[in-house]
């Protein structure tokens, strides 16, 4: 029976995110994607300012600081200075979405040759649980206490299908960590996305439906329900683009 270890790429230290939120499940799928790949020993990660800010601690691979929103211009730096590395961002929905969103269309757009690790759990987790670019229609935040009113904010952003607009992206797909099928399904989509990468095809952007279990005020089970029931509709889960050939999300 194989044993459950902990992957190499993974540092043994304690995080600091909350109970029940899945950062700590794709940290270990994109740990496990480079261990799988062998690739540990040339992978750069660039960590922006977010829930993720202390995550090059979690990794032993190297990692790189960014400010708010800027990862994808720190990441395209790094890229070209080293391109016979594996580079990704890690970024949450209100640094890639918000302060972010220049910085990602246009690395997109250039189709520079990195990847982004998108994590959407519709709400600012680090700074206190306000509105983000992604939060729901109706959905409550502490700056949306009445809930998201579109008429008046506007409505949320989906990113890959934004994205996937653009020629300069090889793939972009979203999945979720809500259950062990869509698990697997994502840890598959991420080393699709690296392989990519490797073969030096373009931009590759996974984004990942998660949960914020102390911003939304629910246990971390019921987060994983509110996940399923509100978000999925919402942000349809499957492959945008892959290659040039725009698929329109078709579900897995």
């Amino acid at each position: 029976m194989p044993k459950f270890t902990r992957p190499n790429a993974l540092a043994d230290t304690p995080t600091h995110y909350c109970p029940g939120c899945t950062h700590g499940v794709i940290h270990r799928l994109v740990a496990e994607v480079i261990d799988e790949m062998d690739i540990m020993n040339t992978t750069i990660g660039v960590l922006p300012v977010g829930c993720a800010v202390f995550g090059y601690n979690y990794f032993n691979f190297d990692g790189v600081q960014a400010s708010h929103g800027r990862a994808p211009a720190v990441a395209t730096g790094v890229k070209r200075a080293k391109p016979d590395r594996l580079v990704f961002t890690y970024q949450g929905d209100g640094d890639l979405a918000a302060i972010g969103t220049a910085e990602i269309v246009h690395a997109a757009a250039r189709g520079e040759n990195i990847t982004t690790i998108f994590v959407n759990n519709t709400i600012y987790g680090m700074t206190g649980g306000q509105m983000a670019p992604t939060t729901l229609p109706g959905q409550k935040t502490q700056t949306s206490p009445f809930g998201r009113d579109t008429e008046k904010v506007g409505f949320p952003i989906r990113v890959c299908e934004m994205l996937s607009t653009l020629d300069g992206v090889a793939y972009a797909e979203r999945v979720s960590v809500h259950d062990a099928k869509h698990i697997n399904a994502a840890k598959k989509a991420i080393k699709k996305a690296f392989e990519i990468q490797m073969r030096g095809e373009g931009f590759s952007i996974i984004e990942l439906l998660s949960t914020c279990p102390t911003n939304w005020g629910l246990t971390p089970p019921a987060s994983l329900e509110w996940l399923k029931e509100n978000m999925l509709p919402y942000y349809p889960l499957g492959v945008y683009k892959e290659k040039q050939e725009l698929t329109k999300g078709a579900s897995k």
